[in-house]
């Protein structure tokens, strides 16, 4: 998985392309990015800032004395960490309109790290299509499922 990839947040007034060398990415699961997020853990790529091009820049977030964050401030999307003084930054594999290539490679933040949701298969697992409230909702209102 090399070349140039698109992505951006869920309203779409963010959006970025950003070129791609590895499908390598991780999941940090610090209590930051935990909280950043409302997650349990977060899915990043690691680039170079000049392999990112911005179509609209991204709001940002000084999250702590050693970053920031950028966000979208219309839907809330986390797109970045960005350490200061690096020439690297981490990209949020979920904003990536096509996040299915990349393949998880280490985990960060391990103090934290809430074992049971890592692998969940076991869990019964259902359709967003095939529950018959939420596709009534969804047709109701926009006359489609989201993407």
């Amino acid at each position: 998985m090399a070349g140039e990839m698109t992505g951006g947040c869920q309203c779409g007034r963010i959006r970025y392309r950003a070129s791609v060398h590895d499908d390598e990415a991780y999941l940090c699961h610090c209590r930051m990015c935990q909280r950043a997020t409302g997650g349990v853990s977060i899915a990043f790529k690691n680039l170079h800032k000049e392999d990112v091009v911005w179509e609209t820049e991204p709001d940002r977030y000084a999250s702590s004395p050693i970053a920031q964050r950028g966000f979208c401030a219309a839907c809330g999307t986390p797109l970045t960490y960005e350490a200061h003084g690096h020439d690297r930054m981490d990209m949020t594999v979920g904003s990536f309109d096509d996040p299915w290539g990349f393949r998880p490679t280490e985990h960060s933040g391990c103090e934290s790290w809430h074992r049971d949701w890592l692998d969940t298969s076991h869990l019964p697992a259902s359709r967003t299509d095939q529950n018959p409230s939420l596709v009534q909702r969804w047709m109701k209102s926009v006359g489609k499922l989201p993407d």
